[in-house]
């Protein structure tokens, strides 16, 4: 019954996103999201975007995995990293007031083509993490959903990557816009209840939420709320989806879309965090995927209702991350001509290659997170120093900065390599990846400012 209603549901809503998809594609809207009339999307299609481009599936799952292991601590670090949208929204103005049309525009100016280069790798790598890890939830779920089929997994990686695939194809960014606001729309109506029927039930103790420690110990949350704080200034600047919907309304638009999106999916992040917080007061096993506790712990109303908001927050977020990578392909890097059939091969290249990743093994969501934000910090010091203290930083110090994020980026990658573990604190995880992160701000800092003098005139 339950993977009938799932499935029954979550076609319902991808014909609803056909439907609403524009019926006619122009390179303006498939590349700068106008729509057919040509005016720039409004504000509350912008906020929607954001935010459902933002809750993704995986950092859904992220939320609540981190509530059931570290207790509210790892709710609130996780949901830390949604200040994004304040330091994104700061620097994206900071951007436009020295005229710059995107990031890539602001580093060409500032670093060549070199510098800029090197900002796409990080942001390519971004868009291939983002195909994979919410292909690898839609795979979790709908095995959750049908656990007697051997071949759903792969079926529902294949089918719902093809049909993102399909509409975003279609239209670009200005068909992920406007299913979006669709997708946003349903999912908060479906979480909505979902939510009230948790807090409804007998046993729900919102002082016994906010205390939790978890299963593990609210120690290790604590610890990723500083590593949160070491990213938040860079994490939004690497992530195509959030930039490149900073730049296509005006100012005032923009700048209100932002602060909107911030509260608003802080506030579904916390909130998806109390399933999993309630999952380990219930005394539930965790049993290798949350998905499979909520099962045995939740009304099957209930968890119908979260493995529909997991999918459409996955369809949201594949189609916004396969509309950016074509226009980091066609418009930054220039490997394709500026046509809808250039962006739509972009568009298949990573849907291709982020499918093929969930077949590699790795499914640690939260490690595609760490390894992203980590490379992006190279961004941090470049940006205080150079947008915000208006000086020129050579581009040697520029390239230190970067390698020096890469390094710690695959230093987390590999820490279990014997050499890369000899190296780094005897501890947990996080505790490895704050002390990755502040060794990356030093040397970075040091370049920069090294490297840094100050613009005349």
């Amino acid at each position: 019954m339950q993977a009938t209603a799932v499935i029954a549901i979550f076609a319902f809503i991808i014909l609803a996103s056909l439907y609403v998809a524009p019926r006619r594609a122009s390179v303006e809207g498939f590349f700068g999201g106008m729509s057919a009339e040509g005016r720039a999307p409004g504000l509350w299609t912008l906020v929607l975007s954001q935010v459902t481009t933002w809750i993704f599936a995986r950092s859904l799952m992220n939320a609540a995995i981190l509530g059931f292991f570290y207790g509210f601590a790892g709710v609130l670090a996780y949901a830390a990293y949604y200040g994004s949208f304040l330091t994104g929204g700061f620097i994206v103005g900071r951007l436009r007031a020295k005229g710059a049309r995107s990031v890539q525009t602001w580093l060409s100016d500032e670093f060549g083509g070199v510098g800029t280069t090197a900002y796409n790798v990080v942001i390519a790598l971004r868009l291939l993490s983002e195909v994979f890890a919410n292909l690898i939830v839609v795979g979790l779920i709908f095995t959750a959903a049908v656990p007697d089929v051997a071949w759903v997994e792969i079926a529902s990686i294949v089918g719902v990557g093809l049909l993102a695939l399909i509409y975003s194809a279609w239209g670009g960014l200005s068909a992920a816009l406007r299913t979006d606001v669709l997708q946003m729309s349903v999912f908060l109506v479906v979480f909505a209840v979902a939510f009230v029927a948790l807090v409804a039930t007998p046993g729900f103790d919102f002082g016994a939420i906010v205390t939790a420690q978890g299963t593990a110990g609210s120690y290790n949350g604590w610890i990723l709320l500083l590593v949160a704080f070491l990213q938040v200034f860079s994490y939004p600047v690497h992530d195509p989806v959030m930039m490149d919907r900073g730049f296509i309304a005006d100012e005032d638009t923009t700048r209100k879309s932002f602060i909107h999106a911030f509260w608003i999916s802080a506030l579904c992040i916390i909130a998806f965090g109390f399933f999993g917080i309630q999952a380990a007061l219930d005394g539930a096993e965790y049993q290798g995927e949350l998905i499979g506790t909520w099962a045995n712990i939740l009304p099957v109303w209930v968890f119908i209702l979260l493995l529909v908001s997991l999918l459409v927050s996955a369809l949201s977020t594949l189609d916004s991350a396969l509309s950016s990578a074509a226009r980091l392909v066609v418009e930054e890097l220039r490997l394709a001509p500026k046509t809808l059939n250039g962006g739509r091969l972009a568009m298949v290249v990573f849907a291709v290659a982020g499918g093929a990743l969930t077949l590699w093994g790795n499914q640690s969501l939260f490690d595609a997170v760490a390894v992203t934000g980590t490379a992006s910090m190279f961004l941090t010091p470049v940006i205080v120093v150079a947008l915000i203290g208006n000086r020129k930083v050579a581009l040697w110090a520029y390239m230190i900065s970067f390698a020096a994020a890469m390094l710690g980026a695959a230093a987390y990658f590999f820490r279990g390599n014997e050499a890369i573990a000899r190296l780094l604190v005897e501890g947990h995880k996080y505790e490895q990846l704050l002390q990755i992160c502040i060794v990356v701000l030093v040397v970075g800092f040091v370049a920069v400012l090294a490297g840094a003098r100050r613009v005349e005139g």
